[in-house]
């Protein structure tokens, strides 16, 4: 039997048994794709150390206790693998149907930031303060979010059987679910992650067999509203201040250009092995600022050399194919789009963020997947990883 009747007999349809699964001859736990989970897994612990070491001696933000950050980073890790099992528990099919909730629950988190409860870091008012020193990115929540519901949309009549294709006007639904957080993430604002998100949906709708008309289209339109944020002088300052000095390096290296004057210094000096974990000068006489978050790739290049910075592109590029092998086996477009959103983020944001700390890309504050410290990116790509694993574990065995 193929297709989703093998799912109810082997019992991983939407009916599921509960945990006594895990232990059956078919389990979930056997179907789990393994490179993935311990790819990220590698990522996030060697992010634990690359942490550790950009932020041991920095006591103007460590609170004094070397270990501050470096225990944050392993909790944040402890539960985004909690939420990754939540989500494989629940199902990339289940979450379907509470698409609608988790859409409008993300939509109002990122409405409340533009409320006085909203709080600004590093020019960017795109946080919430929760307490205890937390505080919530409701944006990095919205990327998962738009690639359910698009994913929801663009797939609903095609895995009925009603449609070969989704048609011009679920097109144009889904890119009306996505553009309405994407337009209050952009009055944040928050360049970065309005990137990865136009990404997803190009992402989304070349993995939904939508015309090609419609992704031509959207980079048309993409590249005017680009010269129209431009000419109108939408972006803050200190944006562009930062495509100012991605342009030009030498524009004031001891100001807008310091920060990847800085980065490519702590990299090219790293070499092939690295001086050292711990042993970096730019690491440890600080000069890379926000070294543990947007720059913490340069921590790997100056202690590790080419090697660690090469393996973290390694471990990267492993989760990428995974999940593009999944997006190809699965026998529904739902799970294809899903994991063809992902594979579009991680991608993206992964060169983005490795990019800038090379000169090749400007800076937009972006995380580098499951290394940069934060909670909220944390939580978010693990469960990313939850429903890569789902869609592999709810496909039939001979796929």
């Amino acid at each position: 039997m193929t297709g989703a009747n093998s799912f109810q007999v082997s019992g991983y349809g939407p009916e599921r048994a509960g945990w006594t699964r895990l232990f059956a001859r078919d389990s979930m736990a056997r179907r789990l794709d393994w490179p993935i989970l311990l790819s990220a897994l590698a990522l996030s612990l060697m992010g634990a150390v690359l942490v550790y070491s950009a932020t041991r001696n920095r006591t103007e933000i460590n609170q004094g206790d070397p270990y501050y950050f470096l225990v944050r980073h392993l909790l944040n890790t402890g539960i985004g693998f909690a939420l990754m099992i939540g989500t494989v528990w629940l199902g990339h099919r289940t979450l379907r149907g509470a698409v609608p909730i988790l859409y409008g629950a993300s939509v109002f988190l990122v409405l409340l930031v533009l409320t006085p409860l909203g709080t600004t870091v590093n020019g960017a008012h795109s946080w919430i303060a929760v307490g205890g020193g937390f505080s919530l990115q409701p944006s990095e929540f919205v990327k998962v979010t738009i690639i359910l519901g698009m994913a929801m949309l663009l797939a609903a009549r095609v895995d009925a059987g009603d449609k070969q294709y989704p048609d011009h006007r679920t097109v144009m639904q889904a890119l009306g679910l996505a553009t309405v957080p994407m337009l209050i993430v952009m009055l944040m604002p928050d360049l970065g992650s309005v990137m990865v998100m136009v990404v997803i949906v190009l992402g989304v709708l070349l993995a939904s067999g939508a015309s090609n008309r419609w992704v031509f289209g959207l980079l048309s339109a993409g590249a005017i509203g680009a010269i129209a944020v431009w000419q109108l002088h939408i972006l803050d300052e200190y944006q562009i201040n930062r495509f100012a000095a991605f342009a030009n390096p030498d524009l004031d290296p001891a100001g807008v250009g310091y920060n990847t004057n800085q980065a490519r210094i702590a990299i090219g000096s790293g070499g092939l092995t690295g001086s050292g974990l711990f042993q970096g000068s730019q690491t440890t006489g600080q000069f890379v600022p926000e070294q543990q978050t947007d720059f913490v790739f340069t921590v790997a290049g100056e202690e590790l050399g080419f090697i660690g910075g090469g393996l973290i592109i390694l471990l990267l590029g492993v989760v990428l194919w995974r999940a593009c092998r999944i997006a190809l086996e699965t026998t529904e477009l739902y799970g294809t789009i899903v994991a063809a959103g992902i594979v579009a983020w991680f991608a993206f944001q992964s060169f983005e963020n490795i990019g800038m700390t090379l000169g090749i890309m400007p800076v937009t504050g972006l995380p580098l997947p499951f290394v940069s410290y934060g909670g909220s990116s944390m939580f978010a790509v693990w469960v990313a990883v939850g429903l890569l694993q789902s869609i592999r574990v709810q496909r039939p065995m001979s796929a």
